[in-house]
């Protein structure tokens, strides 16, 4: 099984930000009903059941997290993401490491493209400093261990277990 430990997020802007960068932006993008916060990555795990009662001694996120901003990771960029109100997220993932998750380099982000190519550099950078602390949506309070199937139509995800 592969398997990770996200939050679903809701963007308000997502159809008005791919299409802002539709032109400056070569990638792949997420499908909107895959868009998440990842917690933790896992990988290939023979069973769910130890992730659980991992997950079990985690208490649920108290609230919606505003979705404030764009970003990217790389030089030159690769992956372009949302990013979120990170103190209390940060908070959060010690809980994560106290049950024994491995949270290695964390950065709360949602990735919502990865890059093969940007056209107008300077043009993505002035796009994006126009969404800088601008409400994008939010990062819902729920924690989900989800399944992920690779497929030729792109990855499908299946909840096993959610905290809420």
């Amino acid at each position: 099984m592969r398997l990770f430990i996200a939050s679903p997020v809701e963007l308000f802007a997502y159809k008005k930000i791919r299409e802002d960068f539709k032109d400056i932006i070569e990638g792949k993008w997420v499908e909107e009903e895959n868009l998440h916060l990842t917690w933790v990555f896992l990988g290939e795990l023979p069973s769910s059941v130890p992730v659980i009662e991992k997950l079990q001694q985690i208490t649920p996120l108290e609230k919606h997290f505003e979705i404030a901003s764009l970003g990217y990771f790389g030089r030159p960029p690769r992956v372009f993401f949302a990013k979120a109100e990170e103190k209390l997220l940060y908070e959060k993932a010690a809980a994560f490491r106290e049950a024994g998750f491995d949270l290695y380099r964390f950065k709360p982000h949602i990735t919502l493209c990865r890059i093969k190519q940007i056209h107008n550099y300077c043009a993505f950078k002035n796009i994006k400093q126009h969404y800088k602390e601008m409400i994008l949506g939010e990062i819902l309070p729920k924690i989900t261990l989800y399944e992920s199937q690779l497929s030729q139509n792109g990855p499908e995800y299946r909840a096993l277990y959610t905290l809420e």
